[in-house]
């Protein structure tokens, strides 16, 4: 298994997606996104998505260089478009606006419509705690065949619709972050390029049967379904983002009017709040430290806090570098390739 230096990665998708029109500071935005969701140990929204990207961006799908437009709402309530630009920009110019928003009103009430795929929502959370400020996000996802199934259904009816919710707490910040389904689809991509199985009951055949072989959705067959996570909880959680993220929002939800189409397509709505404005905030701080400290004092070293393994896994595989499966390494290799971009050295080893 191939392991690469983060900044040798960054640089090789940047460099990927300056070749189909992102500017340099788009496409390196874009690259830094991706490449962090590598290091905190979420493949599933990193660099295997590279190549889906540029063939995406050739085929006219995403329009590199976009700016976001107020389509609706006023004062501390917007909804803007994306116009199909890079979600990784997009939902940061939004995050960015809801931040000088909530400083200066005490909250902001944001949606994003029309946009290509958002990447990793914790980063967005991150950008909003690290100005000092709180965050709640809904997403819904429009992107072909819908590949989640409600709770008691026997197919895909929605998109993986996660929900994050981001808090600040000095330099680690609470980061909670997760797809509705019971594992997220891009998670199952990654276990078929690797050959593995995915965890029981995150996944049913074509026939509703449960299954814990990833081609059921990636091997070509009649295509089954993600389940959700937490039965009738991850459902209703998935259904109220189609409506928050997807319908509220103007964005549209599920099912997609063209199925065939490859575009990723999402919508979210959120809030960003500023705790200053609801009290102390040193009282706040204390506070947050105050019940994190004792709820990990249940047994001292072995409970994590939300964002926790995301930062274990960035410091070790900074310093080991990324472990990437064959399959998605030589996707990027044929993609460097094709389009003249050369292809920095890798080490091997293990996950």
């Amino acid at each position: 298994m191939p392991r690469i230096v983060d900044a040798d990665l960054i640089a090789l998708v940047a460099a990927l997606l300056e070749k189909v029109g992102s500017a340099p500071a788009e496409a390196k935005q874009v690259a830094t996104d991706l490449v962090a969701a590598n290091l905190k140990g979420h493949d599933s929204h990193g660099v295997q998505l590279v190549p889906r990207y540029v063939l995406n961006t050739e085929a006219g799908e995403i329009n590199p260089n976009a700016t976001v437009s107020r389509a609706f709402g006023e004062g501390a309530i917007g909804v803007f478009d994306g116009h199909m630009g890079f979600g990784q920009s997009t939902g940061r110019q939004v995050t960015a606006w809801a931040i000088e928003t909530a400083k200066a009103n005490g909250m902001a009430m944001l949606g994003i419509r029309n946009t290509h795929h958002l990447g990793r929502i914790g980063a967005y959370a991150e950008q909003a705690a690290a100005a000092g400020l709180i965050s709640f996000f809904f997403v819904n996802a429009v992107s072909g065949v819908p590949v989640v199934a409600p709770f008691g259904g026997a197919d895909g009816r929605m998109g993986t619709n996660p929900v994050c919710i981001g808090i600040p707490k000095g330099d680690a910040p609470l980061i909670l972050d997760f797809a509705t389904s019971a594992i997220a689809v891009g998670k199952v991509k990654v276990a078929y390029n690797a050959g593995k199985q995915v965890p029981p009951g995150a996944l049913i055949t074509h026939l509703g049967e449960p299954s814990t072989d990833p081609a059921v959705i990636y091997g070509g067959g009649p295509r089954g379904a993600l389940g959700p996570f937490g039965a009738h909880k991850g459902y209703g959680l998935a259904l109220i983002c189609e409506i928050l993220g997807g319908v509220l929002t103007g964005g549209g939800s599920n099912p997609p009017a063209d199925t065939a189409r490859k575009a990723i397509v999402n919508g979210m709505f959120g809030f960003v709040v500023d705790p200053a404005r609801l009290g102390s905030l040193p009282a706040f701080a204390a506070g947050v430290e105050d019940i994190c400290r004792y709820v990990q004092d249940s047994a001292f070293g072995h409970v994590l806090l939300p964002g926790d393994p995301e930062r274990r896994s960035a410091h070790r595989r900074h310093d080991d570098g990324i472990p990437l499966d064959d399959v998605t390494w030589g996707d990027l290799v044929a993609t460097a390739e094709r389009l003249g971009v050369p292809v920095p050295a890798v080490t091997e080893g293990v996950a």
